[in-house]
């Protein structure tokens, strides 16, 4: 499909020469079209690159992959004399295998600086033992990691060299659906090859689908592209030659689906990986979703019609100390309208960490502020709380399917989930602690019992909003009766 554009622009002019009476000239002219725009892609090509690099990282195989001695390779070394070689080394009980061989990947890469600081994904290098970069010119180099940021899966890389050809970055923020890229990279080891395509879109985010637990600060390109593995750590760049990304995930191969980490994010995590070789981000500890995203719960949301859920807010995260709840809608930050989960995700990345931050939440029914102080990112998630043990011998109340006991120092504990019941078909735990019922707090397991059967009632069986203490993190849950 890509390529079929260039007939099809010859194809117009020669017909628009026809109505015309001068199909000779109009055709020359048409062919003469074509060779300029294929001599524009050949110099958009000869400009980028000498700006990409070719990256081969040496990996430790790992420990399943050494294959074990066989037949009479496993006799012959049995018998070998240790003086006349290295002998296979194994443990009591353990198969002879031979010494793990070396795992060589290649990916790409761009200089961005003429002192050669080059970028690239973090997944190209991660793990590596050794890495080498190859130029286009043909001269090697071994590489040194300066930093890297899995979050965004950028890394930077240096090598000892001088007055390289470095790329011209240019403004993400800027490029249009419709636009006209290239890419430049290494799919399945064929060195710098080039592709054509179009931006398909802008700001894609939760690429790795709802149920991952990683967490990654997503605002990429979608582009058609052809984009294979090897591609990763490669420009994507404009018809002037401008890089306006970093390409970097492949969604379904073969599909025509790719994407590209935007310039402005490569500017941003590349100069504090430079300056500091690590990212510090400003952190709530919040999950979120746009409003909407999620059909149950909107059902249970009316009167605000654009914001961000706060899905999860995590154990002993700046959030969790502040008046925030789950199933709160973020409306504001700072002032600053939010209708989208990345929109809220840019402002609060644009505070420092320790800086308090105002939040407009929608909960209720009504608009309330509350301070949040950021944090910092942790390089891994804190360990959730550890839960009290129970006492035995205490009277539950059971309703919906959840067995209840009264929790400390305020809510309803729930001791068990009774099979094929409402509570079975949800997101429910036992040791949940469910605080409020349609954002009204209860005391304790009597008061979640009765809350529970008027809501449901009150709704005419549509299901209640359960705020829920789960192991320090804070979610919500719909529990709805029907299935």
């Amino acid at each position: 499909m890509r390529f079929s554009f260039f007939p099809l622009l010859a194809a117009a002019v020669l017909v628009a020469g026809v109505g015309r009476g001068a199909e000779v000239e109009k055709g020359a002219a048409a062919l003469s079209l074509l060779k300029s725009i294929d001599e524009g892609f050949v110099q958009v090509f000869e400009k980028v690159a000498p700006s990409v690099v070719v990256i081969e990282a040496v990996k430790r195989a790992e420990e399943e992959e050494r294959e074990p001695l066989r037949g009479f390779e496993f006799f012959l070394d049995e018998g070998k004399d240790v003086s006349k070689g290295p002998r296979v080394e194994k443990e009591a009980g353990d198969p002879w295998k031979l010494p793990a061989p070396a795992a060589r990947s290649e990916g790409s890469g761009f200089i961005i600086r003429a002192d050669g600081v080059i970028l690239t994904n973090n997944h190209v290098i991660a793990d590596a033992e050794k890495l080498t970069v190859r130029l286009k010119d043909g001269r090697t180099f071994p590489a040194k990691v300066v930093g890297t940021d899995d979050k965004t899966d950028i890394a930077v890389l240096r090598i000892e060299a001088k007055e390289l050809p470095a790329v011209e970055m240019g403004d993400s923020e800027a490029l249009r659906v419709g636009q006209m890229v290239c890419a430049i990279g290494t799919p399945f080891n064929q060195d710098y090859s080039f592709t054509v395509g179009w931006v398909s879109g802008k700001g894609r985010t939760n690429l790795l689908g709802p149920t991952s637990a990683a967490i990654l600060y997503e605002d990429y390109i979608q582009t058609d592209a052809f984009i294979n593995p090897g591609n990763s750590g490669g420009p994507l760049f404009d018809v002037e030659g401008k890089v306006v990304g970093m390409n970097t995930l492949i969604n379904g191969l073969g599909r025509g689906l790719a994407f590209a980490i935007p310039a402005a994010m490569l500017r941003e995590v590349g100069a504090q990986l430079l300056a500091n070789g690590k990212m510090q981000r400003p952190w709530l500890g919040i999950r979120m979703m746009t409003l909407g995203a999620d059909a149950k719960l909107r059902e249970h949301i009316t009167g605000v019609e654009a914001g961000v859920v706060v899905q999860t807010i995590e154990a002993n995260a700046p959030a969790a100390k502040s008046e925030l709840h789950a199933a709160d809608v973020i409306t504001e930050v700072d002032g600053v309208k939010v209708a989208a989960s990345r929109e809220a995700q840019r402002e609060i990345l644009k505070k420092k960490v320790g800086q308090a931050v105002q939040l407009t939440v929608w909960r209720g029914g009504s608009f309330l502020k509350v301070a949040v102080v950021t944090g910092e990112l942790p390089a891994e998630m804190t360990k959730v709380a550890n839960v009290a043990p129970r006492k035995a011998g205490d009277a539950k109340l059971e309703t919906y399917g959840l067995k209840l006991l009264d929790a400390k120092p305020s809510g309803a504990r729930v001791v068990e989930i009774v099979a094929e019941s409402a509570a079975s078909r949800v997101e429910m735990l036992a040791e949940d602690v469910i605080t409020e019922v349609d954002t009204k707090p209860v005391a304790d397991a009597a008061a979640c019992a009765a809350a529970l059967g008027a809501g449901m009632e009150a709704k005419g069986g549509r299901g209640v909003l359960l705020n829920v203490e789960r192991r320090g993190k804070r979610i919500y849950v719909v529990l709805n009766p029907q299935k």
